[in-house]
């Protein structure tokens, strides 16, 4: 695992990226969290008090526990988070990862370095975010490259693919390419989105209401090249119609004060959680 990570890191920086080592956020090796068993370590990460209480009253809707053991993640992975932004999931990667994983964030490449209030947050706690690998820069359609082929263990990305979407789906398709290429044989592309009616038109859905259709992103999946080991219903919502802007729900309520308990009433929205996984060589 070391030799992997020492790869990507060379990789990276060959590439132009900037990489923040452990040197830079100096902390403890032993991490927030003690080693044990990967269920005990993501409670406990997911329980840490570095947490907010604004993000931990979103558990019951996200699932990190039981999504992030659906994906497979192990304690000594090297993972690629995409586009982060707060550091929702961030809080709770970095604490699992610290003393035997890397964890590497995009970041835009046009910001100041250690200025966003992303980089802000993780620069603030080092007992927590100390050992974070390294950033990345992505802003797809380009850059998308997310390191050396067949460096990392797992790829990440939560409520994002509506986002490339929006500008183009040759640019969402660029962003499964990436994932595919930094992607070790056996690695996993984990994807949880907000999911639109079956069968909905993809482009629209992404545009009008943030959402897109569960069978686009498969069927996009398996053209890149990933064979599709597991659909979970762990974020599924089924009071949530499918047909509404995802922000008019909560947390955002971005609609009318009127409509609020409605909104409430609903929670947040119904998501598709798929798992690709990159196929050893000889075996597509």
């Amino acid at each position: 695992m070391i030799g992997k990570t020492a790869k990507l890191l060379l990789g990276c920086a060959l590439a132009g990226v900037l990489v923040t080592g452990g040197s830079a956020l100096a902390a403890a090796s032993s991490g927030p969290i003690a080693p044990a068993s990967t269920a005990t370590m993501l409670k406990e990460a997911v329980a840490g008090s570095w947490r907010s209480q604004a993000n931990k009253a979103r558990d019951p809707y996200r699932h990190p526990v039981r999504t992030l053991e659906f994906f497979g993640i192990k304690p000594d992975m090297t993972v690629v988070e995409l586009a982060p932004g707060g550091g929702w999931y961030t809080e709770i990667l970095a604490p699992f990862l610290y003393a035997h994983g890397h964890l590497f964030e995009t970041v835009p490449p046009s910001r100041n370095p250690g200025q966003s209030m992303f980089e802000k947050k993780l620069h603030a706690d080092p007992a927590v975010f100390g050992h974070i690998a390294g950033f990345v820069p992505f802003a797809p359609p380009d850059p998308v490259k997310l390191g050396p082929d067949g460096s990392a263990d797992m790829v990440l990305t939560f409520r994002n693919t509506h986002d490339w979407m929006n500008r183009g789906p040759d640019t969402l398709a660029s962003v499964f390419k990436a994932a595919y290429a930094v992607l070790r044989p056996g690695g996993v592309f984990g994807v949880v989105e907000h999911r639109a009616k079956p069968f909905a038109d993809a482009v629209e859905s992404s545009k009008q209401l943030h959402r897109l259709p569960e069978d686009y992103l498969i069927e996009l999946g398996l053209r890149t090249g990933f064979r599709l080991a597991g659909v979970s219903e762990i974020n599924a919502n089924q009071k949530d119609p499918e047909d509404i802007n995802v922000h008019r729900l909560p947390p955002d309520l971005a609609g009318p004060e009127s409509e609020h308990a409605k909104m409430q009433a609903i929670g947040e929205s119904d998501r598709m959680t798929l798992k690709f996984v990159k196929p050893a060589a000889g075996s597509e």
